[in-house]
C-alpha cells in the first residue's frame, strides 16, 4: 500500500478541484496513483470532466513568427517568471523562433545546433545566456506548420512582447483567397484555439487512448445508474458523441458567437470570398503545459536552516 502523503492529496485536489477527504479516499483507493485517482473521482461525480495537462509551473515564453505560408512556434523555459520579462531572454526568444522559420526546423536538436546570429550556435546563446542572467534555461520544444496556398496565422495570447507570451497559436488555411482576406480569419480561428483548447482538428482525431479512457469513465458512470443495458450503452454512445464535438476543433462552437460550428464559420468565409477555404490545422503551445515544478515550504526551509 503506497503512503498517502500530505502533498499527493493536494496535488489531486489541485488538479480535481474535489474535496481532501474525497481526495484522500480516492488515493486509498488506488494505492496512490494519481491519474487513476483522478478518474475514481471523475466516476463517482466529485471532479470536473476538465481538459488539465497537470500542474503549470515552468516559466519562460512561446514564440510565434509566421512568413506568409509558414509559421514557427517555440517554447523555451526558464525558472522564474522575472527572466521573462528580461529583455536579453526576450531577444533569445525572439531569435531563436525566426532561427526555426528561416531553417523550417522542428526538431529541438537540431534547433540547438542551428546557427545562432551575430554567431555561435543556438545552444552557445543559451549557455552564454544562462551564465549572464544567472537562472537555468532550456529550449523545450519547437514545431512547423505549413500550407501550399493561403496563409498561415500566429497569435500570441498574454503577450510579454510582440510575438511571444504565455500561449500561443499556428493556424494553418489553406486556399486562393488573398492574405488580406486570410489573415483575419485565421486570427480569429487562433483566438478561438487559445480560449477552447481543441486536442484535435476532427473528432475521429482524438488520440485513441484518451478516447478509451473517456469510455471507460462514461461506461462506469452510466452503469451506477441502475438502467437496462441497452439504455446504458446508448448513454455511454452518446458521453462519447459529446466528447467528440466538444474538443474537435471543426465541430466546436466559435467562441465569437458562442453559436456556430467552427467547421461552418470556415464554410460561410470560403463562401463570402468566392474561394474554398480549408481549415487543414492547428498547434498550440501553452507555457509550461505538462512540466510540474517541486512546490518549496519556505517555512520549512528556514526551520530547517534554523535547527528548528
Amino acid at each position: 500500500m503506497a503512503e498517502i502523503t500530505a502533498a499527493l492529496v493536494k496535488e489531486l485536489r489541485d488538479r480535481t478541484g474535489a474535496g481532501m477527504m474525497d481526495c484522500k479516499k480516492a488515493l486509498a483507493e488506488n494505492n496512490g496513483d494519481i491519474e487513476a485517482s483522478i478518474d475514481w473521482l471523475r466516476t463517482k461525480g466529485l471532479a470536473a470532466a476538465a481538459k488539465k495537462a497537470g500542474r503549470v509551473a515552468a516559466e519562460g515564453l512561446v514564440g510565434v513568427a509566421t512568413d506568409g505560408t509558414r509559421g514557427a512556434m517555440v517554447e523555451v523555459n526558464s525558472e522564474t517568471d522575472f527572466v521573462g520579462k528580461n529583455e536579453q531572454f526576450q531577444e533569445f526568444v525572439r531569435d531563436v523562433t525566426h532561427v526555426a522559420l528561416a531553417g523550417n526546423i522542428s526538431d529541438i536538436e537540431a534547433l540547438a545546433a542551428a546557427a545562432y546570429p551575430g554567431g555561435g550556435t543556438v545552444a552557445e546563446k543559451l549557455t552564454s545566456n544562462i551564465a549572464t542572467i544567472g537562472e537555468n534555461q532550456s529550449l523545450r520544444r519547437s514545431t512547423i506548420v505549413s500550407v501550399n496556398s493561403g496563409v498561415v496565422t500566429g497569435y500570441v495570447h498574454n503577450a510579454a512582447a510582440p510575438g511571444m507570451g504565455k500561449i500561443g497559436v499556428l493556424v494553418a488555411l489553406e486556399s486562393t483567397a488573398g492574405a488580406d482576406v486570410l489573415e483575419p480569419l485565421g486570427k480569429q480561428l487562433a483566438m478561438h484555439v487559445a480560449a477552447a483548447n481543441p486536442l484535435a482538428l476532427n473528432g475521429d482525431d482524438l488520440d485513441a487512448d484518451l478516447v478509451a479512457r473517456e469510455r471507460a469513465i462514461a461506461e462506469e458512470k452510466a452503469a451506477q445508474s441502475g438502467k437496462p443495458a441497452d439504455i446504458v450503452a446508448k448513454m455511454v454512445d452518446g458521453s462519447i458523441a459529446k466528447f467528440r464535438k466538444e474538443n474537435a476543433l471543426l465541430s466546436q462552437l466559435f467562441v465569437m458567437d458562442g453559436k456556430t460550428p467552427v467547421a461552418e464559420v470556415v464554410a460561410a468565409a470560403g463562401k463570402e470570398v468566392g474561394a474554398g477555404v480549408t481549415l487543414t490545422g492547428f498547434v498550440r503551445f501553452q507555457l509550461g503545459e505538462g512540466i510540474e515544478k517541486e512546490e518549496s515550504d519556505f517555512a520549512a526551509e528556514v526551520a530547517a536552516v534554523a535547527g528548528v
